[in-house]
């Protein structure tokens, strides 16, 4: 009976925890969602909300997300419902689909979950991660070989789309804690069966290998976040020095190698690794950076060393790194009548065509007749003043890397004959002095075209 009676003496305690370290940035009329999974963490941030809405003025409710994973995953929904409509808190409950996609179910479940709560209509949705909940975190991405801003885990504070943010307030809280509180409050949770299954490595770091190191540094947990808090600050020293890094090297999309070796070879990796994830080629490991940062200070200068990534690759190119990502899958198209008007993106063809007022551009009476955009095949060649001269020569002459000859676009007329190299020559029995020039602008990347 003691027992119980300290532990609701403590209880208060974590109320005035919460409410003390309340982020300035959620001053004022604002509305919370809970993540509520209906366990032991989640139900005790639950109550905790719902006692401080009143003195903080804010709109609180809950989403549930059925991952229909677990036998009692509607048992644990109704929970959820039971325990919200107690304590009058609006829910939403959302099913979803889980398909592992080669990095295993339990990051299938996590994407599933942050697209839910990017559709919440709150300003902040709030998460029930606790201190033993981080310092797992930073043990599993230390096993796993992460960096600094890996190994700095979760944020207490981040956004996750321009109008909504995500909030963890409980990350200097222990699940024991949580524990007493909940105890003291009589609260109601479910447990998840998967918890205990030691497949999952987290369940063996908890139920394994975590007590027998708490025996030994019962304080590890203080000590992991104080480590986690010191990356997060590296983390953000190497993006600013990364930022600074980049804006010399990088122009159009393309990084220039002139600038990028007088780095020091930290910095020439790091910049390579944050120019291909933003040029949306994926992340690389960092034995793979390693090995191109060496081929492209060993290479000849007429070589074209190529750096294969999980969504495209990098091609060197007259001193410059070019991003190609994805694959073209151009097909034989029609010109649209709005083209000389209106420039056009063409995602098939992973390219912009538009047409401006030039002297030597294409006639309007050609134009009328009727263009075609029509890939390569090999061997076209395009009317000069002197002669036929093969595409190919003119992609060359002008500067065009290998990788994107193949897919750059002829435009052609009704009988099959090329007229246009667009960007490049308009065929002399085409032109006009108030012709319409064509110009084409390959999409590198995300935002990231060639000029």
């Amino acid at each position: 009976m003691a027992d119980i009676e300290h532990l609701r003496q403590k209880a208060p305690e974590l109320l005035q925890r919460l409410t003390k370290e309340w982020p300035e940035s959620l001053s004022g009329h604002f509305a919370l969602e809970l993540a509520l999974s209906g366990g032991l963490d989640s139900v005790v941030l639950l109550d905790l909300l719902q006692q401080a809405r009143t003195s903080h003025g804010f709109a609180l409710s809950a989403v549930h997300v059925n991952h229909g994973l677990s036998p009692n995953a509607d048992a644990w929904a109704a929970h959820c419902r039971a325990l919200c409509a107690e304590l009058g808190v609006p829910l939403r409950i959302e099913r979803v689909s889980v398909k592992p996609e080669g990095d295993g179910i339990e990051a299938a479940a996590r994407r599933e979950r942050y697209r839910v709560f990017a559709g919440s209509s709150a300003n902040v949705v709030v998460l029930a991660q606790h201190q033993d909940d981080q310092a797992e975190t930073v043990l599993l991405q230390l096993l796993r070989g992460g960096g600094p801003a890996a190994l700095a885990a979760m944020p207490a504070w981040r956004a996750l789309t321009p109008a909504l943010s995500l909030w963890r307030p409980l990350l200097a809280v222990r699940r024991d804690e949580l524990a007493a509180y909940a105890a003291a409050r009589g609260l109601r949770w479910v447990e998840d069966e998967s918890n205990a299954d030691p497949r999952y490595r987290r369940n063996w770091l908890r139920h394994s290998w975590l007590p027998a190191l708490a025996e030994q540094l019962p304080d590890y947990r203080a000590q992991l976040l104080r480590s986690a808090s010191q990356m997060a600050d590296a983390a953000a020293l190497l993006d600013e020095l990364a930022e600074q890094d980049l804006a010399l090297c990088v122009r159009d999309g393309r990084l220039q190698l002139a600038e990028w070796t007088r780095l020091s070879a930290p910095r020439q990796r790091q910049s390579l690794w944050r120019w291909a994830a933003a040029c949306g080629l994926g992340s690389a490991p960092p034995e793979s950076v390693e090995a191109f940062r060496g081929q492209l200070l060993v290479a000849r200068a007429d070589a074209v060393p190529q750096w294969s990534l999980p969504l495209g690759r990098v091609h060197r190119y007259r001193g410059e790194l070019w991003p190609e990502v994805g694959a073209a899958s151009p097909q034989r198209q029609p010109l649209s009548p709005t083209a000389l008007a209106v420039p056009q993106l063409l995602a098939d063809w992973q390219g912009g065509l538009r047409f401006e007022p030039r002297q030597g551009g294409l006639g309007r009476a050609v134009i009328e007749q009727g263009l075609w955009l029509q890939p390569r095949q090999g061997g076209e060649k395009l009317a000069m003043k002197v002669g036929r001269k093969p595409v190919k020569t003119l992609l060359q002459e002008a500067g065009v890397p290998p990788f994107l000859r193949g897919r750059w676009p002829l435009l052609v007329d009704a009988s099959g004959e090329c007229v246009a190299l667009p960007g490049v020559a308009v065929a002399c029995t085409a032109q006009a002095n108030d012709g319409w020039w064509p110009s084409w602008t390959p999409v590198l990347g995300p935002g990231a075209m060639v000029e």
